[in-house]
């Protein structure tokens, strides 16, 4: 009796998920590796501070957390040849190996002298440029061995998880860092990618009955450019993550001087946005069936409404209850989105599409961040924030017309001059 009324408190999509055994064996070091990446976020700028010269370590951190970044984009377009052709479970296996040596290298380095600025860019960047390929693998390990209808709870699971790494990796780094070296806890990080590895690689999964498509990224892309649906997404989401980029830049701007407040503040404002991204990830995992187009928008919407409230300056509460709600509605994104890609894309270049959307992606957020910074220097942090609300909740309005067209082409009678077949496959 008592050991059952704890499960009836779990909403049956999980309870059903958690029944499979390869996920109960891989989400726990799918939750470990993302913890690692949380701590991660906060170590590699750090430890770029202190070992830029004089003057120069801003400049540095900047190279460094972008090289962590930006060579995934990279590797996604120019590796798509030989990447595209491997199955998902060996694509996050690669990926992982490669993390574990080159991330674990840092550490070593650095007590042996050896971690000049060039050295620890090099190694940061040579690091990631598998890295859209592993995430891809990681999303698409479990679309052959999971039902249709436990999709949508998968991906809310790694979406949480993800979300909660943002939330618990910077403190418990600001924690080790009190006793270690930043570049310690970078070792760290390579040690659960080495356990994600490990793990990874000696869970039997089913063969899948789909072998990958060759023609890697650029395949991706082109399915991408010929899936309408597909392909708005695609840009739908590109321009939000465009209009999210410039509030990491504004935020911490709004908090020291509008409201005359220190990094405790601006935690909160970021812890605020996680936990609420979480509690809306977990939500949305539970809902059995949800209409995934509306959903999104919605969120697009509310995201919006959410940024609304930095107009306030005389206070921090309005704006933070509205940081709140934004990360509350925008938490179930990425998993309603992989769930689209995953029931539209084909099954044999799922990986490819993935990667390929990964590196289209990886633009948006660092040119909102460069858009940003220039309209900084010319309006006032209130201002950038509420019209990346503004630029989102225009984008609703604009993909619902879009959407509206391409129903309206789809239901146009076909020429009665066409063969059958090919009316059949225009439709």
């Amino acid at each position: 009796m008592f050991s059952a009324a704890p499960g009836r408190l779990i909403p049956s999509p999980y309870r059903s998920l958690f029944a499979d055994r390869t996920f109960r064996r891989l989400m726990p070091v799918f939750a470990l590796s993302d913890l690692g990446d949380g701590m991660t976020v906060v170590a590699v700028a750090w430890l770029a501070f202190t070992l830029g010269p004089d003057g120069g370590q801003g400049t540095l951190a900047g190279v460094a957390v972008a090289a962590y970044v930006l060579p995934g984009a990279l590797g996604a377009l120019i590796l798509g040849r030989w990447m595209g052709r491997l199955p998902a479970r060996r694509l996050l296996v690669t990926d992982s190996v490669l993390r574990a040596v080159l991330l674990g290298a840092v550490p070593l380095a650095h007590m042996a002298g050896l971690l000049t600025p060039a050295v620890y860019v090099g190694l940061l960047g040579a690091s990631s440029l598998l890295h859209a390929w592993g995430k891809a693998g990681k999303h698409t390990l479990f679309a052959p061995l999971l039902p249709d209808d436990q999709r949508l709870a998968a991906n809310s699971m790694l979406s949480t998880s993800l979300w909660s790494a943002t939330i618990v990796g910077p403190a418990l780094a600001g924690l080790f860092m009190e006793a270690v070296s930043p570049a310690w806890i970078i070792g760290l990080d390579a040690a659960t990618f080495a356990v994600l590895a490990l793990q990874t690689g000696r869970t039997a999964l089913p063969q899948s009955s789909v072998p990958p498509a060759t023609g890697g990224t650029r395949r991706g892309l082109i399915i991408l450019r010929r899936q309408p649906e597909l392909l708005g997404l695609l840009l739908v989401t590109w321009v939000f993550n465009l209009a999210f980029g410039p509030v990491k830049i504004a935020l911490p701007l709004f908090v020291s001087d509008n409201l005359a407040a220190g990094t405790g503040l601006l935690g909160a404002y970021w812890a605020a946005f996680g936990i609420g991204a979480v509690i809306g990830a977990l939500a949305l995992g539970a809902a059995k069936r949800l209409p995934l187009w509306p959903a999104m928008l919605g969120i697009i919407a509310g995201h919006g409404i959410g940024m609304l409230p930095f107009t306030l300056t005389d206070t921090a509460f309005p704006s933070l209850i509205g940081f709140a709600f934004a990360g509350l509605v925008y938490g179930p994104y990425s998993a309603l989105s992989f769930t689209l890609i995953q029931d539209r894309a084909p099954a044999d270049s799922l990986t490819t599409v993935t990667a390929a959307r990964s590196a289209v992606l990886l633009t948006a957020s660092p040119l909102g961040a460069a858009l940003g910074g220039f309209l900084l220097d010319r309006t006032n942090a209130p201002a950038v924030l509420v019209g990346c609300g503004a630029l989102m909740l225009l984008t609703v309005p604009t993909s619902i017309a879009a959407l509206k067209l391409y129903g309206n082409h789809r239901r146009r009678p076909q020429p009665p001059h066409l063969p059958t077949e090919q009316a059949r496959h225009i439709a």
